[in-house]
């Protein structure tokens, strides 16, 4: 408790080191490693939680590291993944995915890279404005020869002016020298630009990486403060493909003065607008710490990328709305709504309460309002999921971001989603009817069968056979949408009167939007699909589009 109590009175003086505005909650700090376990602090002795924005400090581990009489130095650095870097949580997955570019196929010690490149502009900034002894911090836990983390000291040594020796451990030849130099370079470079550093500093780390990947990655795990995250983070912006050129330092002319300055025209970023695939988006995540599925992460993704694109969805006005009219109590009984009950009225009819006895509850009959009101027409949405549509959950789907678009569209203005994955003969999976469960709905769209093709007839049969709710029904996929009405369900009635009698039973009309080759190949499925609105794309990226203008078209001839 002693130790405790010292490292708590420091921590207005590590708030200052950083600016007189700073205001963090105070940190938790753990008498054990145990503690700290179980609260999330794992394989390291402090934290900053970007998730909280707390920091985590485990003392027990402080002094086996002979840290304990360095309390303001470690808690003015985890201060500077709050004030320097990485700032955020979106951030963070920014400068992560930096850091994957610059590294590949060691993509999955992005987090152990990014973390040590935000480490050294923290620990240079503090001690070179603020003085503080962040050399004793690494003097003291050093040891290990291994060359990542010996070329990761001698950067250290050459930004502070230190002897060679005093910080790295293990042997410095000349090429490592030069790496060094390069590093410490950067890291004053990009001090202000700390995201266009990053992928620099990867590539330059690349080399020792792939030298020692196991014993590196387990020093890091001890002496790094890696952030925790609760699974639901929401983290936004990490669809979008970053635009940054990845350079090694000894290409970039900001580092290396010799280098020649870049053609513009060659090798040039991609342009904005353009988005990463599903599997890289799941792996981001993950990486930064959030432990959730390869399902979750892709109903993340789609439902980010729709977010741009989501209109109102239509309604229809009803005839005029009935208001509450009070006509006085009447008895509750035990096995109706506990929140009926007008407990007022109750303890004035007997102060001793007798359920289904003494009880009552307002009687209310209804009287025609003066407004009009609007019913949300309901989404009943079927998507192709056969072979010849992608994997959503592993590359962009836009069959999977089209529906996203309609089905949030649905939800956000009241609607019920009823959605339905489908593929081959029994290849299905239906969300439990009409929902208002945004998850449940991105859950069925962002699945995947990959089989053969045949319309679940038996579905939109159920689905209509005593539906009264205004429903617009919606087919997304291709020719093999002819399984729609060419077969007969299991009870031999043809799939195109199962059509017509659930289009009719819908009453707010039924659209199929295809990719198909040509024109002639629209008219054959219109032939046999008389009374639906049959839609061709010529190209799957052309669903986008039609997502976002059907809302605003449906709305407007409704209105009217």
């Amino acid at each position: 408790m002693d130790l405790e109590r010292t490292w708590r009175t420091h921590w207005p003086d590590a708030l200052r080191a950083w600016g007189p505005f700073i205001n963090l909650h105070d940190p938790r700090m753990f008498a054990s490693t145990a503690n700290a376990e179980e609260a999330g602090l794992t394989g390291s002795f402090a934290a900053f939680s970007l998730f909280d924005r707390q920091v985590m400090i485990d003392l027990d581990a402080v002094v086996r590291l002979g840290l304990q009489d360095l309390p303001l130095e470690v808690l003015a650095h985890e201060v500077g993944h709050h004030v320097l870097c990485p700032a955020d949580l979106a951030d963070q997955g920014r400068l992560l995915a930096r850091v994957r570019r610059g590294l590949p196929g060691l993509e999955q010690h992005a987090g152990m890279i990014q973390n040590m490149y935000a480490d050294l502009l923290i620990n240079d900034r503090l001690l070179r404005s603020r003085g503080l002894r962040m050399a004793e911090v690494y003097q003291r836990v050093r040891g290990s020869t291994d060359p990542l983390w010996t070329f990761y000291q001698r950067i250290f040594e050459i930004l502070w002016a230190l002897p060679g020796g005093t910080l790295a451990a293990g042997e410095v030849d000349a090429a490592m020298e030069g790496d060094a130099q390069l590093g410490a370079k950067l890291a004053r470079v990009y001090a202000t630009d700390w995201l266009g550093g990053a992928g620099g500093f990867a590539a330059l780390c690349l080399r020792y990486l792939e030298q020692s990947v196991e014993e590196a990655t387990e020093r890091m795990r001890r002496l790094l403060c890696v952030g925790v995250l609760d699974a639901d983070a929401h983290i936004p912006g990490l669809t979008s493909l970053d635009d940054g050129e990845i350079l090694h330092p000894a290409l970039d002319p900001k580092v290396n003065e010799y280098a020649a300055e870049p053609d513009p025209g060659k090798d040039s970023p991609p342009s904005g607008g353009q988005y990463r695939q599903p599997f890289d988006y799941g792996q981001l995540l993950r990486q930064l710490g959030l432990d959730i599925s390869a399902q979750e992460a892709a109903a993340r993704y789609y439902r980010e990328r729709a977010l741009p694109h989501l209109v109102r969805f239509p309604v229809r006005t009803t005839p005029l709305s009935t208001e509450p009219l009070p006509e006085g109590h009447g008895q509750w009984d035990v096995g109706e709504p506990v929140e009926a009950v007008d407990w007022l009225a109750t303890t004035l009819r007997s102060p001793v309460v007798v359920p289904g006895v003494t009880t009552v509850q307002r009687i209310a009959g209804t009287v025609e309002g003066d407004r009009r009101d609007k019913q949300p027409v309901d989404l009943d949405i079927y998507v192709d999921s056969s072979g010849s549509i992608p994997n959503p959950a592993r590359y962009e789907s836009n069959l999977a971001l089209a529906g996203a678009i309609l089905a949030l569209s649905a939800l956000r203005v009241g609607a019920r989603v009823q959605a339905t994955l489908w593929s081959g003969t029994r290849q299905f999976t239906t969300t439990d009817g009409f929902v208002r469960d945004e998850r449940a709905v991105l859950s069925i769209m962002t699945g995947y069968f990959g089989g053969a093709t045949a319309f679940p007839l038996h579905v939109l049969r159920d689905t209509y056979r005593d539906r009264d709710r205004p429903t617009h029904i919606v087919v997304i996929s291709d020719d093999g949408v002819d399984t729609m009405f060419t077969p007969a369900d299991e009870h031999g009635t043809p799939g195109s009167r199962i059509s017509s009698t659930a289009l009719d039973a819908a009453g707010a009309g039924g659209t199929l939007l295809l990719l198909l080759r040509s024109e002639r190949e629209r008219e054959r499925i219109a032939a046999l699909a008389p009374g639906w609105d049959v839609r061709k794309v010529t190209s799957w990226h052309e669903l986008v589009d039609f997502a976002t203008a059907f809302s605003r078209r449906t709305y407007e001839r409704s209105e009217r």
